[in-house]
């Protein structure tokens, strides 16, 4: 087992509008990407979040950048009372859980 952390360039997040938050993992190459790329699902990426499968909206994989975006229901709409985090920015810190 293998951290996805381990061999991305870049995991972020943000904010995809007010009820949704995004991730961007990208890779350092073609064969990385590949490898990696294909084990992102959403039910890994339930897990880590600990929601419903359901609210993982999309995985999408864009090979030209060696990338993948990921998006998710928010816990809580961006500015709600109680939200901690408008911009979505500190979001990302599940997936470094993520193997492959």
């Amino acid at each position: 087992m293998r951290y996805v952390k381990d061999v991305a360039l870049v995991i972020r997040s943000k904010n995809a509008g007010p009820y949704e938050l995004t991730f961007d993992l990208m890779f350092p190459d073609e064969a990385t990407y590949n490898e990696v790329g294909k084990s992102i699902t959403k039910d890994k990426i339930a897990a880590l979040y600990q929601i419903e499968e359901e609210q993982v909206l999309s995985i999408i994989h864009f090979a030209p950048a060696y990338a993948v975006k990921i998006t998710i229901v928010r816990p809580r709409p961006s500015g709600d009372l109680g939200e901690t985090d408008v911009y979505g920015a500190q979001q990302h810190t599940p997936l470094f859980q993520l193997t492959y």
